[in-house]
């Protein structure tokens, strides 16, 4: 008689049904991290001169465009509410620009062109400061806005409110 151990301890069989189990709970694992829904990104690329227009004695009319780069690091499709960013030059708030509500798609990266206003009459006020930063042609001006909206991933709904503080410097010759 052959005494050596035999390939099946302990009375267990290997079976089909409970390997197809281990390898769909492995799948959905790994689904449920990979798929797990994550804050999307906003990055303010630039800041461009779009009108500009001086009606006396005092209307100072100027317009700008704000771009901004939007990815959606998500398997779905976000949607984010409204929202208003704020344009500064040194602790003044010089304008605004609008972001509407909108859908980013799945995985995706986009440029946002958003039209801005500025407060003539806020600027006339540090026009000797702009002046200044024109001929020195350098100019500091920083941009802030909130944006709220919400990841989905079947049952897995994920808010997010993503805050950016962007410090841009800018040559106002080239504005």
């Amino acid at each position: 008689m052959d005494s050596s151990p035999s390939p099946v301890s302990h009375g267990r069989r290997w079976s089909w049904g409970s390997a197809l189990v281990g390898a769909a709970s492995t799948a959905a694992a790994a689904a449920v991290v990979l798929c797990r829904p994550r804050d999307p990104t906003f990055e303010l690329i630039s800041i461009s001169l779009s009108t500009f227009h001086f009606r006396p004695p005092a209307a100072l009319d100027i317009g700008l465009t704000l771009t901004v780069h939007a990815t959606n690091p998500n398997v779905v499709p976000v949607r984010y509410g409204p929202s208003t960013v704020s344009i500064l030059y040194g602790d003044a708030h010089l304008g605004t620009a609008r972001l509407d509500a909108g859908e980013q798609p799945a995985t995706s990266c986009r440029l946002l062109h958003l039209p801005a206003r500025l407060d003539g009459v806020e600027l006339a006020h540090h026009a000797r400061s702009i002046l200044s930063d024109s001929a020195r042609r350098h100019m500091e001006m920083d941009a802030a806005v909130e944006i709220a909206g919400e990841a989905a991933v079947f049952f897995w709904s994920r808010r997010f409110s993503v805050r950016i503080d962007s410090h841009i410097v800018v040559d106002p010759v080239f504005l």
